[in-house]
């Protein structure tokens, strides 16, 4: 019985192996070439594994897409099945466009934002002007901590739109270590 079916679906098992095989690989390079950008530039662990994230959820479409394809769904179905999912996702999403806002503007200081971890920063906001150095740097948020010892959350969309001065490298080797926050 297990020939049979074997047989029967003989082009579809090897494709369904070749497709396994090639995501696998595409997964794998993908990381590691965030792996080497977070390295080169001396990234937080924590924001690459947000990317891996990322990376995992790309490849997992990736991956169902071909497998349906070569299990015989019709082209004209799964376009109808994802427009319609792509539909219900654009009004919830439109719905809540900050997140989005705000994920799409982390991936975009992963890859080029140009001050890093213990900065010390100034922020040109004219409603609210902020310094503080960079504790932390979130997939919705980054986190600053003021002279007076504030924690101050600031969305990552708005931290592209804002003229910001690097006022001091490595800020955070010079405050006293306070133990867990």
């Amino acid at each position: 019985m297990l020939e049979t079916l074997f047989f029967q679906h003989e082009s579809q098992i090897i494709w369904t192996a070749i497709v396994v095989f090639l995501i696998l690989l595409l997964r794998f390079t993908l990381k590691q070439s965030a792996k080497r950008i977070a390295k080169r530039d001396e990234l937080n662990f924590v924001r690459t594994r947000l990317i891996f994230k990322y990376i995992n959820v790309l490849v997992f479409f990736i991956a169902v897409f071909g497998l349906l394809l070569i299990w015989g769904v019709e082209i004209r179905e799964l376009a109808l099945v994802f427009s319609s999912v792509f539909a219900v996702l654009g009004l919830a999403l439109f719905a809540i466009w900050s997140v989005l806002s705000n994920i799409t503007s982390g991936i975009i200081m992963f890859f080029s934002f140009p001050y890093k971890l213990g900065d010390k920063i100034k922020i040109h906001d004219k409603d609210f002007p902020i310094e503080g150095i960079i504790e932390d740097i979130k997939a919705f948020q980054l986190h600053l901590r003021t002279d007076e010892d504030e924690l101050v959350t600031y969305p990552n969309n708005l931290i592209l739109q804002k003229p910001v001065t690097l006022l001091k490298k490595d800020a955070l080797l010079d405050k006293p270590d306070y133990g867990d926050r």
